[in-house]
């Protein structure tokens, strides 16, 4: 039995669980989000708890259990709380500056690269740190690591765009290997 799929998730007050033969829609005070469902899993309200239960024993079932109840656990938490990601621009001239929606990277190219936001993300910046939050977190992980994708950290300088808690493994430039 899936550790992770056999714990119930509490429900604040405040928020909703609609099940519905395919997708779950979880309402809370910060909005509304939804998730496919799956055959092999079974979904049960139980006044402020959600109960996320597998039909069989198969090796589909088993695999699906736990990542269906983190999916809709995650939907929970973002409706109530929110999540949030800081990527760090760190170089020499390197700057960061956010609007409503859309983010100007300047890391070196010949211009700013401007970043579209998708709906339900927000950017806020302080110094050289660019905090995005929104209540999807799939959305959330997606925009950030597009973001990245500008311009990755390099090994040798580690300059580049990084996560706030990455650790770059830095590597010897050439004169570091002699002797």
């Amino acid at each position: 039995m899936s550790r992770i799929g056999k714990r119930e998730i509490d429900l604040p007050n405040g928020v909703s669980v609609e099940v519905a033969a395919d997708a779950v829609t979880v309402t809370g005070p910060k909005g509304k989000l939804s998730t496919a469902t799956h055959p092999k899993v079974n979904y049960a309200v139980d006044g402020n708890k959600v109960m996320v239960t597998r039909v069989d024993d198969t090796r589909i079932a088993r695999a699906q259990h736990g990542l269906r109840r983190t999916l809709l656990a995650n939907l929970v938490e973002g409706v109530t709380k929110g999540f949030s990601k800081t990527l760090e621009v760190i170089g020499v001239g390197y700057k960061v500056s956010a609007s409503t929606d859309t983010v100007s990277l300047a890391v070196g190219f010949s211009h700013p690269v401007e970043f579209k936001l998708p709906t339900g993300i927000e950017a806020q910046t302080d110094g050289n740190k660019l905090t995005l939050s929104g209540i999807d977190k799939e959305l959330l992980g997606e925009t950030a690591a597009r973001i990245r994708r500008v311009r990755p950290p390099e090994p040798f300088k580690g300059k580049g765009i990084k996560y706030e808690n990455e650790v770059i493994r830095r590597k010897a430039g050439k004169s570091g290997g002699k002797k």
